[in-house]
């Protein structure tokens, strides 16, 4: 595979599927993704059941960010990683697991590494603050999975996906 030779999988239109590491609760962290270069995600506030903080720490850098939904700093992240993001770090290595959050942020992190042992890594680092401009990209993408959960169960196709080919095509 040289030179822009794709393999099959990435000729698809379809993502394949990668299994949780570990089951996790969606309770404290509902939505975390690896995308557009960062880890991010929406965390639950821990004071207001009405308050949720989009937080994201960038690949490399590890420039960090936290608001809530409607753009108001946390209060928590002042110089280090708050509370948001280290529940966001520990529920990514459950979702993808260490070696994958650690590949994709390309934290020196040991083999075998924990959640902690990542944040380590990352925050002797002294990371400072990044752009909090996606927030609002990613809390949309939530509120759009959430709506997915709304869906009544049927195995007719979703006319808003209509560009996925069906199970098991390829493109040519």
């Amino acid at each position: 595979m040289g030179d822009g030779a794709l393999s099959v999988w990435e000729k698809s239109s379809t993502v394949r599927v990668v299994p949780p590491a570990r089951p996790r609760k969606l309770a404290k962290v509902p939505f975390v993704e690896l995308a557009d270069g960062r880890l991010q995600g929406v965390v639950s506030s821990g004071s207001d059941a009405g308050r949720v903080y989009v937080s994201s720490v960038a690949a490399a850098t590890y420039a960090f960010s936290c608001s809530t939904n409607n753009n108001r700093p946390c209060g928590g992240a002042r110089g280090s990683f708050c509370n948001h993001i280290r529940a966001l770090v520990t529920e990514a290595v459950l979702q993808y697991g260490a070696e994958r959050v650690s590949r994709y942020l390309k934290a020196e992190a040991e083999s075998g590494a924990d959640a902690a042992a990542l944040l380590s890594a990352m925050t002797v680092t002294r990371p400072g603050a990044g752009d909090g401009g996606a927030a609002a990209q990613v809390f949309s993408r939530f509120l759009r999975h959430l709506g997915y959960l709304e869906l009544a169960a049927t195995t007719a196709p979703l006319p808003e996906m209509h560009w996925f080919p069906a199970g098991g095509a390829v493109a040519a």
